[in-house]
């Protein structure tokens, strides 16, 4: 179409504002991804495999099946609630506003799916069918899960894999140590209650009662905090079986963070302040992990 002019004086007619469908297709995508916890997870398992010894090429590939798997999940999650999005008149999620298809986000999570498993596959059989089996989780939790009293399992036993996953490609395919599983199970099911808390009423509205829906406000948060500091006490303890100077230096952070969730002012806490704390403790603990194990040899897993 060509452009309109005022009686040959081609001044041009002023541009129609382009609505929210009209927008980049990649912004709106991606957003629909959830990409800080997609990239939170995805740099917690680059910082595991390198703190367990797989070398640069398998590490990538580890790395990106994880990648991929999380993308899929939350093009999942908000394809999933885009009804319920819509009656809660969520403007933070690109399907509620129009500004990316929901045959798009729908297309891309199952196209990230497909991905996901050659890259898991790659790795090795068993590694790969942990990894596939953590996936898994998060799609039982988007399908079903999220709005039963088991909301949790799933973030307990997807988190919980992770370190099985990246250690089942090494040499030999050796299983972490059961502190590490269980200080990650931990996390995870933390991750999960400060994750709901800033959408708690809109859920009980949309009929979503999983488990922190059910505990509200306050027996969320608390039980965040508690999770997330066990996780973390276990991590620090767990490989020597005593807390180094850093690892109490570690705890003390946690320990501010899980007040600050707690007790912290109502407008702070009722945003995204505790799933972000929960983040960042996450990031602490990998990096303490890796600089406690330094760079260690192929093959040579925790002890």
């Amino acid at each position: 179409m060509r452009p309109t002019t005022d009686e040959g004086t081609h001044r041009l007619a002023a541009p129609a504002v382009p609505g929210p469908a009209e927008r980049p297709y990649v912004v709106g995508l991606l957003r629909a991804s959830h990409p800080l916890p997609a990239a939170t997870v995805t740099v917690l398992a680059a910082l595991l495999s390198a703190a367990s010894g797989l070398d640069s090429a398998s590490a990538a590939e580890a790395v990106a099946a994880v990648a991929a798997g999380q993308l899929s999940i939350g093009w999942c999650n908000d394809r999933l609630d885009l009804r319920r999005d819509r009656a809660a008149g969520r403007r933070d999620k690109p399907l509620a506003t129009g500004s990316v298809r929901p045959g798009t986000v729908g297309a891309a999570a199952c196209a990230a799916l497909l991905v996901c498993v050659p890259l898991s596959l790659g790795c090795g059989l068993l590694a790969g069918a942990v990894h596939l089996g953590c996936v898994a989780a998060g799609w039982t939790y988007n399908l079903w899960l999220k709005r039963t009293v088991l909301s949790w399992l799933p973030y307990a036993v997807a988190f919980g894999l992770l370190p099985a996953f990246l250690t089942l490609a090494l040499p030999g395919h050796p299983w972490p140590p059961l502190w590490l599983t269980a200080a990650a199970a931990l996390l995870g099911t933390g991750a999960h209650f400060a994750n709901v808390l800033p959408d708690i009423a809109d859920d009980l509205a949309g009929g979503v009662r999983g488990l922190p829906q059910r505990m509200g406000r306050r027996g969320s948060t608390a039980s965040a905090a508690v999770l997330a500091l066990a996780s973390c006490v276990m991590l620090t303890a767990g490989p020597t079986g005593r807390v180094s100077p850093a690892g109490a230096g570690l705890i003390g952070v946690t320990l501010a963070l899980c007040a600050v969730a707690v007790a912290g002012p109502p407008a702070l806490v009722r945003g995204r302040v505790p799933f972000v704390a929960v983040l960042v403790m996450a990031g602490l603990d990998a990096a303490l992990l890796v600089l406690a194990g330094g760079a260690p040899p192929a093959g040579r897993v925790w002890p």
